[in-house]
């Protein structure tokens, strides 16, 4: 049978109050004492059960990461795996567990209600595509530690970090004009798709400031596939006048750019020039290889849980702010 707190504060010649309270890193305790227990629990090898010692705390040590997952979610949308990873090196760290729930967004808001009824967690990292009113009130009226991945598309209370999408696509416009481009057209995803409209007001944003018009017709919008990708290109060379270049709103979107070009005959970048946004799945295999706008989302899971822990600890903290600012790689097609 192995050591009890008993057996520790025995052999240190302690109460089993002192014993516990070095275990939670209690400050009253001097270095004297404290250095008698953690030698007593050494000897004696042992280890403090933790679902007990979490139950004194009222803490679950747990995080549970929220968002609509399914099959081909690691394809369709490798960066949340990254934040994730970023997400759970902060929390390890801390010894809390990262628990990841696949909630559909009509759902989230009973089941977080739920969860922190039934104390299954300390805090909610909630991606935003499945927040919504419903869970902006829960949250702000029962004041339940939380950070949302992504801007709300509505105002709301919640906290929430982001990446500065329309800054991406000013320097994706920057470096176009930089380059000599003239005309610039954008393909990018669905109209309710928040990151590629946002990049599309940081191009257009640019491009004015340039006395660069960008025609209707050389904005296109649809899935963020590759199939989509291709079709969106194949229209804009439709037009009677060619752009100089395009602006892909992801990397689905760009192979499917450049493999219409390639079809059509068109030299990346002497003929065209094409950019897009973050450096992966495809940007680095393409031929040509991609230039890019680059987002360090590994960087922003590693943001959201130290915020998510000091929210934990001060219920009073409110953040809303870009923290991963995009960096511009510059390859062979532009």
């Amino acid at each position: 049978m192995g050591a009890t707190i008993k057996d520790v504060a025995k052999l240190a010649g302690t109460s089993t109050a002192t014993v516990s309270k070095v275990m939670n890193g209690s400050y009253s305790i001097s270095q004297e004492t404290a250095d008698k227990v953690r030698k007593a629990m050494e000897e004696l090898d042992y280890h403090p059960n933790l679902r007990a010692k979490n139950f004194a705390r009222q803490s679950a040590r747990t995080i549970i990461f929220v968002a609509e997952l399914g099959k081909g979610t690691g394809f369709a949308n490798p960066q949340m795996f990254e934040i994730l990873c970023g997400l759970e090196e902060v929390l390890a760290q801390k010894d809390y567990t990262l628990v990841v729930r696949n909630i559909a967004a009509g759902d989230c808001a009973e089941f977080i209600r739920n969860a922190a009824d039934t104390k299954q967690a300390d805090g909610f990292v909630i991606h935003a595509s499945v927040i919504s009113q419903a869970l902006d009130e829960l949250l702000f009226t029962h004041e339940i530690p939380h950070i949302v991945i992504g801007n709300p598309n509505f105002n709301s209370h919640f906290c929430w970090l982001d990446i500065d999408n329309r800054l991406a696509g000013e320097l994706a416009a920057k470096h176009l004009l930089e380059r000599g481009c003239q005309s610039v057209a954008f393909i990018g995803g669905k109209p309710e798709d928040q990151i590629s409209a946002r990049r599309l007001d940081g191009v257009l944003t640019v491009l004015k400031e340039h006395d660069v018009l960008l025609p209707r017709e050389y904005v296109k919008k649809g899935e963020s596939v590759c199939d989509s990708g291709y079709r969106m290109t194949m229209q804009i060379l439709e037009n009677r006048r060619r752009p100089d270049a395009l602006v892909c709103a992801d990397n689905y979107i760009a192979y499917g750019c450049v493999n219409a070009l390639h079809d059509r005959g068109i030299l990346i970048p002497e003929e065209m020039k094409v950019i897009t946004f973050d450096d992966f799945p495809f940007s680095q295999i393409l031929k040509p290889m991609l230039s890019v706008v680059n987002i360090d989302v590994y960087d922003m899971g590693v943001q959201a849980g130290k915020y998510i822990l000091q929210k934990i600890k001060r219920s009073n903290l409110y953040v809303q702010s870009h923290i991963t600012f995009p960096t511009l790689i510059i390859r062979e097609s532009t």
